[in-house]
């Protein structure tokens, strides 16, 4: 949808344009000769910064200006408007000056790509001129795809454990008289509750890291802090499977958000502990490459590991590599998703090497603060959480 705050700009604009050629021509002002129509030079510059495709013609639709990307789009040949929708779309502005809106489908400009998808939003500039707006709503149509994909796998994701909560809670009230049972559905209860509040959770988390101006301003923050907290609230359920964490590395500052930065070395974590076998360790190691600008979190564990056939989904929302498992522990799907785009709010990113039964590293790259990419010293901590 074009920008509403920019298209009433410039609605407004054309506006005043249209009020002062109407003044011209009530004091008797010459509005230049019929072959060169006169463009306000206000119009001419806002056509300038538009981030929307735009023609400007006269009423019998001889061109003024275009954009390059207008004639791309075979909007525009020569001095004439070829297209014919945009033909009648401004035809008929021209005859009664009301503004219209029409969405269309262009044939592919090159091959490999499809159809463009476009709307076009026709206006009157003042009493001798049109304006037409294009906008390529093929990046809308994937953002609404993707949102329509989320809601349909959420909603599917959610259905398991209420549905499984509403059957043992059949199962709770046939077997009132059987305490055994009883407390076997309670425990089974508890752990679909879990499962549930943890996908509402992750559901909601990634909501908040996937809107725009996820964090509003950029702070110092201490990358040893963010391991140390991450690491403290993985620590339980890392110690009820048997699996030790350790942490080390040097000191370094990073820009950004602290909270979100917590919420990603924890994903990470808990991912490493969901996937790796009773005795195992799973280490963070920090780092600073300054050849290549960043602050480095490695998170290294010592289990099952990812096929290669599987590493370019890991990032997906809901894709699990062994559902089964996953299934056993409770995980959401969602876990690395969020670290992606988490990370990507930070400008950094996510990479991963894993190899079947040798483990898996996942390492965050941050961008080191411009201080620190112009050679200050950073200081060395005291051993490993």
């Amino acid at each position: 949808m074009l920008g509403a705050g920019l298209l009433g700009l410039v609605v407004g604009l054309v506006a005043g344009v249209a009020f002062r050629l109407s003044e011209r021509a009530q004091r008797g002002a010459p509005s230049g000769p019929p072959d060169e129509p006169e463009l306000s030079d206000d119009v001419a510059q806002l056509l300038e910064v538009l981030p929307f495709d735009a023609v400007v013609t006269t009423t019998d639709l001889r061109v003024v200006r275009a954009s390059a990307a207008a004639r791309a789009h075979r909007i525009v040949g020569g001095d004439r408007v070829v297209n014919p929708v945009a033909q009648r779309l401004l035809s008929d502005v021209a005859a009664d000056g009301e503004s219209r809106d029409v969405e269309l489908e262009l044939p592919a400009p090159t091959l490999g790509r499809g159809p463009v998808p476009l709307r076009m939003r026709a206006v009157p500039l003042g009493v001798r001129h049109l304006l037409l707006l294009t906008e390529d709503r093929a990046e809308a149509r994937r953002v609404e795809a993707a949102r329509r994909d989320f809601v349909v796998n959420a909603s599917h994701e959610l259905k398991t454990p209420v549905g499984a909560l509403a059957l043992l809670g059949d199962a709770v009230a046939e077997a009132a008289d059987d305490a055994e049972a009883v407390k076997r559905f309670a425990e089974r209860i508890q752990v679909e509750s879990q499962r549930l509040a943890a996908l509402v959770r992750d559901i909601l988390e990634l909501s908040r890291v996937q809107s725009e101006g996820a964090f509003e301003a950029a702070e110092e923050v201490d990358v040893a802090a963010v391991v140390s907290e991450a690491v403290d609230r993985s620590r339980t359920t890392a110690s009820a499977r048997g699996i030790t964490l350790e942490s080390s590395g040097p000191a370094a500052t990073v820009l950004g958000d602290h909270r979100m930065l917590v919420t990603a070395v924890r994903n990470l974590l808990d991912n490493a502990v969901t996937y790796s076998d009773p005795g195992t360790r799973v280490a963070v190691a920090t780092s600073v490459d300054r050849q290549g600008g960043t602050v480095d979190i490695a998170v290294v564990d010592q289990g099952i590991g990812i096929p290669a056939s599987a590493q370019a989904r890991v990032f997906e929302r809901f894709y699990r590599v062994d559902p089964a498992r996953a299934r056993d522990t409770g995980g959401t799907g969602l876990g690395l998703s969020i670290v992606k785009h988490v990370v990507a709010d930070h400008g950094g990113e996510v990479t991963l090497w894993s190899e079947p039964g040798h483990g898996s590293t996942f390492t965050i790259h941050l961008p080191l603060p411009p201080a620190l990419e112009r050679g200050a010293t950073t200081t060395d901590p005291e051993g490993a959480a």
